[in-house]
């Protein structure tokens, strides 16, 4: 199964929702539609960053792409509604290096 990882820049709360919920509204999205491997949030030029990294059903190339593409941007949805985000990147793990799609 190919590994996928999402990459979202996470810029501020909206109001009455606590740090924690960023990372459940993510996981929770994304474990809908495929196996969620790992989920971190690191720091990335001082803004934090969540990071999911999840399977997606090995059918072809530009197909696999295009449904981590969407469950990427279902993902972003859902994590909107508790925090702004900014900038989102889908990468694909090949030969053993992320690369973006």
């Amino acid at each position: 199964m190919p590994s996928f990882q999402t990459r979202l820049k996470i810029t501020g709360l909206r109001p009455g929702n606590p740090p924690e919920a960023v990372m459940a509204a993510g996981v929770e999205a994304l474990e809908t539609r495929h196996h969620v491997e790992s989920n971190q949030l690191n720091i990335a030029a001082g803004v934090p960053q969540l990071n999911l990294r999840f399977l997606v059903e090995a059918t072809e190339y530009s197909g696999e792409n295009s449904q981590a593409r969407l469950s990427a941007s279902m993902m972003r949805d859902a994590v909107e509604r508790v925090a702004v985000t900014g900038s989102l990147q889908v990468l694909r793990r090949n030969r053993g290096r992320w690369a973006p799609i």
